[in-house]
């Protein structure tokens, strides 16, 4: 089964079926999904069936080819012999004539136009199939920035979580600092106001978790909600090389056959053609030009037909279309270009969040312990709440930088293979 009908197959069998809460996905199988849910994924076979329908077409160039043709003139002179001969009368034309013809056409050689018209069918079907090919390849990185979004939403709600538990602990330690005097009403509301904060925050990260997860959804034409679990990929799948697969390479080179095609197609137009004919006709006068009566007729041979006037600009169309082939050429060194540009450029994002987030345990330790100590500043009376405050916001901070590193890091790493075509 081709590639192509499975992905159609998939998304009419599983378009009703809503993912159930809890239930694994992975980015690999978003973006089959989004492929396979693209409205222009039917154009695959719309296109193929056109090809069939035109090459068929072409094809009946080589069927007998009829015609029928009546006619009745009246001339205003007609054929006369000016000769008298003793005891002899040449017969004279009526100048009103009628004739019904029908004519039998068969093709024996059209020098090649058959041919090129067939083979420029399907090199444009194909162009038209890489074309679309990349603008479903796309959809590769669409899927991308949304699933990377809602990783990153979820590690910051999930990270949330674990300061709103610490919150509340301070909360609870500060109520019994007042209890023993350490501690005012005002440091009580000082944590409070955190408290608030994480809540606001978690309201807006839910809310544009909300918002990711449909927009994915209708991606992939599927619902998805955000008890699912979005698989984390793998951040050791690393090793990528700068190999360029990219679609539109495969485009550059059907648009280059598109063109040739069209060469081969001003060629067979210059060429003669051969055909065999038979015509059957009932008139007056028939053959005989000198018989007034209608007759049947019948006569049969073979044609050559030229016309040569296309000869008269092949050359300067052949060169157009060298210079289109040229075009084509430069457009492609220019997308190269640009991606050989920007490949070394993701390479150095992918090695700078690596060593990034080397240092990431190491500072969100230092945090930890520094908050740690400010605690039991607090509970001696040496340090405030509000101290304690801080430590703990950029404890939350250094946590919430090395989520956003992680994220970032397999963000670089998937634009790198969209920007190669490599799995």
């Amino acid at each position: 089964m081709p590639l192509k009908t499975l992905l159609i197959s998939i998304v009419l069998t599983s378009v009703y079926i809503p993912f159930i809460s809890g239930q694994n996905i992975t980015i690999e199988e978003c973006q089959v999904k989004a492929e396979a849910n693209y409205p222009a994924i039917a154009m695959y076979d719309i296109i193929e069936k056109t090809k069939e329908f035109n090459i068929a077409n072409a094809n009946k160039a080589y069927f007998p080819q009829g015609s029928f043709i009546a006619q009745g003139t009246w001339q205003s002179d007609v054929t006369s012999i000016d000769l008298e001969v003793p005891g002899f009368q040449l017969p004279t034309i009526d100048r009103d004539q009628f004739r019904v013809v029908a004519e039998l056409n068969q093709l024996i050689w059209d020098g090649g136009r058959v041919s090129a018209q067939k083979n420029s069918i399907e090199v444009n079907a194909e162009l038209d199939k890489r074309q679309l090919n990349n603008e479903i390849y796309t959809l590769k990185e669409r899927v991308n920035n949304l699933y990377f979004g809602v990783l990153l939403i979820k590690e910051q709600i999930n990270q949330l979580g674990i300061l709103e538990k610490e919150l509340q602990r301070n909360y609870d330690n500060v109520k019994a600092y007042m209890q023993n005097g350490v501690a005012n009403e005002s440091d009580l509301m000082i944590v409070r106001v955190e408290r608030l904060k994480a809540r606001q925050q978690r309201t807006n990260l839910e809310s544009n978790l909300m918002a990711y997860i449909q927009m994915l959804s209708v991606l992939i034409g599927e619902e998805l909600n955000s008890d699912m679990v979005f698989v984390k990929p793998d951040p050791g799948i690393t090793t990528i090389l700068p190999i360029i697969n990219r679609p539109e390479i495969l485009m550059f080179e059907a648009q280059e056959n598109a063109l040739e095609s069209q060469k081969s197609l001003l060629n067979a137009g210059v060429m003669p053609t051969i055909g065999a004919f038979a015509q059957g006709g009932y008139g007056k006068p028939g053959l005989n030009m000198f018989d007034n009566q209608f007759n049947p007729y019948f006569l049969g041979g073979v044609r050559l037909t030229w016309n040569f006037s296309n000869l008269y600009t092949l050359k300067s169309d052949i060169r157009k279309i060298d210079l289109q082939k040229s075009a084509v050429n430069s457009r492609r060194e220019i997308f190269l270009q640009n991606l050989n540009i920007v490949i070394p450029q993701q390479q150095i994002e992918i090695e700078k969040y690596r060593k990034t987030m080397q240092d990431d345990e190491e500072i969100i330790r230092l945090h930890t312990q520094i908050r740690e100590t400010t605690e039991i500043k607090v509970e001696n009376g040496t340090m405030t709440v509000s101290d304690l405050m801080k430590e703990i916001i950029a404890e939350e901070s250094a946590k919430q930088a090395k989520v956003l590193h992680e994220i970032q890091f397999l963000m670089s790493v998937y634009s790198l293979k969209y920007i190669t075509n490599q799995n």
